[in-house]
């Protein structure tokens, strides 16, 4: 690539993250696909990518490049992650006065399987949160596991927050995808576990720094908080579905199951668009079954 087209593409890494409010993660998936075009270009082309290069990239050249991601085996998923870089890139790039994006016109995204997000048992989630273990952390652990159970958060979202956050007496103000900010209830067994945590710290707790904390005083790490839940996993013999995220997705599988409505879902867990939150009616099937089979007057 030549110099104009690395600063363009560190440039528009600049904006996901400071403009767009993007994860770290997205935003280093993003930045590669981009480069993993322009490298195919390179090969393609044979010779570096220039501006002029730039603009005048065609759908052809988009669809050699994902028919060679396909061929090297890239799942749909990836694929259609990498098209949505690319879109994001090549309109970036128009708005900066390089080229005009029309390539992507004649682009369909790669057609993804919609998987049915898997929750846990409601005895399952029982055991996780009442394991036993004595030690400061464990009951962050737990604390941690709580959290992400009864009010639906996503890992990131959970680490992410400061001390000061528990403060605010029965809600959490929560900062999420796009950094969009929603307000959850604080269930008292959360609190309860939270307080549990806190107080047994070795680590002074700022209201301005992080409340998870690990083996250093550090905010804790998502990674370390995986391979937590998956030593408890373990030892309590629960299933290889049982992560930090399969909470969140238990969260919203009981309370439909419970009878709450999709709307409030959707609040809860900050979806921006009801189809989404709509995935978790597939994983209730049997309760509906039986509510149907109980009530309908032609099902006896």
């Amino acid at each position: 690539m030549t110099p104009d087209a690395v600063r363009l593409l560190n440039d528009w890494r600049g904006w996901l993250a400071h403009e767009r409010g993007f994860s770290g993660n997205t935003v280093a998936s993003y930045w590669r696909d981009a480069a993993n075009f322009l490298a195919f270009m390179e090969d393609y082309t044979g010779e570096p990518i220039s501006l002029a290069d730039l603009a005048r990239i065609e759908t052809r050249d988009i669809r050699a490049w994902l028919a060679e991601r396909a061929r090297s085996g890239l799942g749909a998923s990836s694929r259609a992650r990498g098209l949505s870089a690319l879109r994001s890139w090549l309109r970036w790039l128009a708005r900066k006065g390089v080229g005009d994006a029309a390539a992507l016109s004649g682009i369909r995204t790669p057609r993804l399987p919609r998987p049915v997000p898997k929750a846990l048992a409601r005895d399952e989630t029982d055991r996780l949160l009442a394991a036993p273990g004595e030690d400061w952390q464990h009951r962050r652990d737990l604390a941690l596991f709580h959290l992400l159970y009864g009010a639906g958060l996503r890992i990131g979202e959970a680490l992410s927050l400061n001390a000061g956050a528990f403060t605010a007496g029965d809600t959490l103000r929560v900062m999420g995808k796009g950094r969009k900010e929603r307000i959850v209830p604080l269930l008292p067994a959360v609190r309860e576990a939270a307080i549990a945590y806190s107080d047994g710290c070795p680590f002074p707790m700022l209201a301005d720094g992080p409340f998870f904390l690990g083996a250093r005083g550090k905010r804790l790490q998502a990674g370390v908080a995986q391979s937590r839940l998956r030593r408890l996993r373990v030892l309590l013999n629960l299933p290889e579905t049982a992560t930090p995220h399969s909470l969140r997705h238990s969260f919203a599988t009981h309370l439909l199951g419970s009878g709450a409505d999709l709307r409030s879902i959707q609040e809860l867990l900050g979806h921006a668009s009801l189809t989404t939150t709509q995935r978790y009616t597939a994983v209730d099937v049997a309760k509906l079954e039986k509510v149907f089979r109980a009530a309908h007057p032609r099902a006896l």
